[in-house]
């Protein structure tokens, strides 16, 4: 008589959930279902059946008793070494004590981004029309050009047409230029608190020349005729001027200090006792 198999030692593997497809078939058995309203009922019949296949395969897959496998282990010499408990402790981070988790501990204030990005706009709209005067020698090329994004008959001008005043175009591109420059100066004045050291030279130069590698290598795709009449030194420059008026008007304003180490009661505003107190420490 042949003695019983001895169980293998539980240490030499795990035991995890078996890997099983029928939670896949019931979810593609119901999409198909749904899309079977907008298409055909023969779709939502195929539906229906791999839904009820899916949802029983599925089931019997965890009852009555879950079906698993075991992964083998590596041989206790090659295996991870038991963590050693430590009695030294976590030194937890307490907020508003400078450090990242309580950064930036000021905002400049959403009006210094709208001054900011009209500096910002006359400084690149000035960079713009000296290059149409040194260039064509017209202070409307740039202009009309910038319209023709908005414009699709500008876009296929020629010089001449360029050149010359478009009362429809100066009043395109000015509310454009206007719109998308406050936009970009509120954008502005959120980021700078975020930034590291010299917040002025990021938003200043680095910014300004990511933006631009960006257009460069996507303008091409989007307006191609475009593309062809910009001169991209003018275009960085231009870019460049914008962002270091900008990042000076917002850097010079005053900073709103965050909300962040005040207690939950005093940032609702609620009255309570001692709230008066702790929003005053965290002014």
């Amino acid at each position: 008589m042949s003695e019983p198999t001895k169980p293998r030692d539980t240490d030499d593997f795990i035991e995890l959930p078996a890997g099983t497809a029928w939670p896949m078939i019931a979810a593609l058995g119901i999409t198909l279902g749904f899309a079977g309203l907008v298409t055909n009922g023969i779709v939502t019949m195929v539906g229906v059946v791999l839904t009820i296949a899916g949802v029983v395969g599925w089931f019997r897959d965890v009852l009555p008793v879950e079906d698993v496998e075991r992964i083998a282990l590596p041989p206790p010499a090659r295996r991870a070494k038991p963590i050693a408990p430590s009695r030294r402790k976590v030194e937890h981070l307490v907020v508003g004590a400078g450090h990242r988790v309580a950064l930036p501990e000021s905002i400049h204030p959403y009006s210094a981004g709208v001054w900011g990005g009209l500096a910002g706009a006359v400084a690149m709209a000035a960079l713009a029309v000296l290059y149409g005067v040194i260039a064509y020698g017209s202070i409307w090329y740039p202009i009309n050009l910038m319209a023709g994004v908005a414009m699709p008959s500008l876009g296929s001008a020629d010089i001449a047409q360029l050149k010359a005043f478009n009362g429809v175009a100066l009043a395109v591109a000015s509310v454009a230029h206007v719109t998308i420059s406050i936009f970009v100066g509120l954008v502005y004045a959120a980021m700078l608190p975020t930034l590291p050291r010299r917040a002025e030279l990021w938003g200043g130069v680095v910014a300004p020349l990511v933006w631009t590698g960006v257009l460069w290598a996507s303008l091409g795709l989007i307006n191609p005729l475009l593309d062809d009449r910009i001169d991209w030194r003018w275009f960085i420059a231009s870019q460049i001027a914008f962002g270091l008026a900008c990042g000076f008007v917002i850097s010079r304003s005053e900073r709103i200090a965050t909300m962040q180490s005040w207690s939950l009661a005093a940032r609702v505003g609620l009255e309570a006792p001692g709230v008066s107190e702790e929003k005053k420490e965290g002014e």
